[in-house]
């Protein structure tokens, strides 16, 4: 019986699924990069901007230029182990993103979100973090789909210059 789906079968990605190999950084410390990165400087943490008690960082292996991920300083896994003090900062980076990226890149759209847990796609769930990905119009082509492969316009050390500019904080 059809159903009118096409299937590309991927059975080596139940390796992933099963979480095979797959680091936990359920611990706070060095095994976490959400931890480590704030230990670093700004430039080779790829830090865009600190705040009290989060901060904005350039994805190391960004979906699109420009995407940025807020994160909490304190090791906590879930939005709900937030305090009220943190969602205010986070919702203050997650907007001071969005304003920086539009300045910088005239992006005409975002993708904003969290994955909540290992089962909910989060590559680093025991540290929470949202992403910020900027879009624009035509910005999905052949590549990915064709190719597996995803075209970066301009270096990480760039785009974070461009962005702190815009930032405003």
């Amino acid at each position: 019986m059809s159903d009118a789906w096409d299937r590309l079968w991927t059975p080596h990605r139940m390796v992933y699924i099963n979480g095979e190999g797959r680091p936990t950084h359920t611990e706070a410390g060095d095994d976490c990069p959400f931890c480590r990165i704030p230990t670093l400087g700004d430039v080779d943490g790829l830090i865009v901007a600190r705040g009290e008690l989060v901060f904005a960082v350039l994805n190391l292996y960004p979906y699109n230029s420009g995407h940025l991920m807020v994160c909490p300083y304190r090791h906590v896994p879930d939005y709900s182990d937030l305090t009220t003090d943190e969602i205010a900062e986070f919702g203050l980076f997650t907007q001071l993103s969005m304003r920086a990226l539009r300045r910088a890149s005239s992006a005409q759209g975002f993708n904003i979100g969290m994955n909540q847990g290992a089962v909910a796609g989060a590559g680093i769930a025991g540290h929470l973090h949202q992403h910020v990905v900027p879009r624009w119009a035509g910005d999905t082509n052949f590549m990915p789909v064709i190719a597996g492969v995803k075209t970066m316009p301009q270096l990480l050390e760039d785009t974070r210059e461009l962005i702190i500019a815009e930032w405003g904080l």
